[in-house]
């Protein structure tokens, strides 16, 4: 494993899932006159990691940002728990356990690695666990540590997604939001991002991943969801999914 994305063969400990039910139902959404999704449900328990696959331009990048808060659905219901996510604003979500790690990162990069993290701690609750939070960011991503003082654009990609996941776990989560990871790293990167994941959900954290790497993400998520021209075509376990003839033939490269 590469230096940059080197983690420690120990680690914090198992923790009991926690949270609530993510819960979609009938959802409808899009910009403008453009509609991106169609009547979209899906369901992610406490303690389950959960897939979202497809092509570009299925609609999976809108569905995340539905859940976020950061597009308000045309149709349909969203609840985390007895919480209609559509009644929320967007910046209340962290404190119901609610963390985004969106595409491209979306880091600030004239700030620093902590700086970053910081931002992530914005909340008056996430604030007072500052310290403990950031030395576990730090234990899973060490070379963050030695990065702290570096200015987060001056990074590698893969050291900028560990970043992007440091900061979104700094809020506390019980629901991690993935929006594609993957994107735009070297395969061995990519292979350490998805190790990082299955690490996280080892910790009791739940996990809802958006991602073209139809292979990788099948190999540590519990279920999926295929996503096409923002309609759910299939769902599964993720071995079913995996062993599908169809889903092979258009995802997986197979026969």
């Amino acid at each position: 494993m590469s230096a940059a994305l080197s983690m420690p063969a120990g680690g914090t400990p198992a923790r009991a899932p926690g949270g609530a039910t993510l819960e979609l139902s009938g959802i409808q959404a899009g910009y403008g006159d453009f509609q991106a999704l169609f009547g979209v449900g899906l369901r992610v328990e406490p303690g389950e990691a959960v897939g979202v696959v497809g092509p570009n331009g299925a609609g999976k990048t809108t569905l995340l940002r539905v859940i976020s808060g950061l597009i308000r659905p045309r149709a349909g219901t969203l609840r985390y728990g007895d919480r209609d996510l559509t009644q929320v604003p967007p910046h209340e979500l962290p404190g119901l356990g609610i963390a985004h790690v969106p595409e491209n990162r979306r880091l600030f990069p004239h700030l620093t690695v902590e700086e970053n993290l910081k931002v992530g701690a914005f909340t008056r609750a996430a604030r007072a666990h500052f310290d403990a939070r950031r030395d576990h960011v730090y234990e899973l991503f060490p070379k963050m540590k030695q990065r702290r003082h570096q200015l987060a654009g001056t990074m590698s990609g893969g050291e900028q997604q560990m970043c992007a996941i440091g900061r979104a776990l700094m809020s506390g989560p019980k629901i991690l939001l993935l929006d594609e990871p993957s994107a735009g790293l070297a395969p061995i990167v990519v292979q350490q991002v998805f190790e990082l994941v299955r690490r996280i959900r080892q910790e009791g954290l739940t996990v809802l991943i958006v991602e073209q790497n139809v292979a990788q993400v099948l190999r540590v998520v519990d279920r999926a969801y295929v996503l096409e021209t923002g309609r759910v075509a299939a769902e599964g376990r993720s071995a079913e999914l995996a062993a599908d003839p169809a889903i092979r033939r258009s995802y997986l490269g197979g026969h």
